[in-house]
């Protein structure tokens, strides 16, 4: 059975990042990943949504690609939410304050294809809106564990979106196969992930959501080539820790300002 992932046709989608469509996974138990975050990000000319996920009450990690248009005029991140379609009293709507890309991110390849939000408010932590720690520099999660990757999207190739989260098992694989596949391939800052039977996969749309292994975020949704299930390049969080502590340290100094900006 066909499952899904995140970016809907009930919007716009973002340009092609290859990870959006969860397939061969399942609804998951509501509320049992309470770091999920779902982004939805506003232009003057359409309306987007990416995966996310809660790594500070007051921050969260995604994809760089995900905010790639210009002009925003609103960026807002929903946390406990199980249903996106329903005012679940779980639900935390917080407007993104700042967002901050990696200097050296390149949509040719999805390099570097990280970004840290910085929330307007602190989430209230309960038993629906929780952090998730993540890899630090010296860690790495090892060929053939077995990960989970979370989000809200498609349930096939062209279906009505399906508003719950759901979650599918992938492996990882070995770093070989990916360079085979994509010429800008980075073993230090990417991770090889998939169904080597390409009967589970994410697919266009999942982009920002957590690769989870052993209740650890290790990677980001990232990149897949169109019409191809297997392999996905996600963003190695493990490459990039020094990055997002400095990122962190530096926020919480700063006054947010009254609308978003993008450093």
């Amino acid at each position: 059975m066909l499952l899904l992932l995140l970016l809907t046709n009930a919007f716009v989608l973002l340009p092609w990042a290859g990870a959006g469509r969860i397939i061969g996974g399942r609804e998951a138990v509501a509320h049992s990943r309470p770091y999920m975050a779902f982004l939805k990000i506003k232009n003057a000319t359409n309306t987007s949504r990416c995966g996310g996920f809660l790594i500070r009450s007051d921050a969260v990690l995604s994809a760089a690609h995900c905010v790639d248009e210009k002009g925003i005029v609103s960026f807002t991140v929903t946390l406990g939410a199980h249903n996106v379609s329903s005012q679940e009293p779980s639900q935390q709507k917080i407007p993104v304050g700042k967002w901050v890309i990696h200097p050296e991110y390149s949509r040719e390849g999805f390099i570097n294809d990280i970004m840290l939000l910085k929330l307007k408010k602190k989430a209230k932590i309960n038993e629906y809106v929780q952090n998730i720690s993540f890899a630090k520099e010296n860690e790495h999660v090892r060929v053939g564990a077995l990960c989970r990757v979370s989000g809200w999207g498609r349930t096939s190739l062209n279906p009505p979106p399906s508003d719950v989260l759901r979650e599918v098992e992938l492996k990882v694989q070995k770093q070989e196969i990916c360079h085979q596949v994509f010429p800008n391939y980075k073993r230090q800052s990417m991770i090889c992930v998939g169904d080597e039977n390409r009967k589970k996969a994410t697919y266009r749309g999942d982009s920002g959501g957590p690769l989870v292994c052993k209740k650890k975020a290790y990677g980001i949704v990232s990149r897949g080539i169109k019409h191809r299930l297997f392999p996905k390049a996600f963003t190695r969080i493990s490459y990039f820790e020094p990055w997002i502590h400095k990122q962190l340290k530096r926020l919480s100094l700063q006054d947010i300002p009254g609308s978003p900006s993008s450093d």
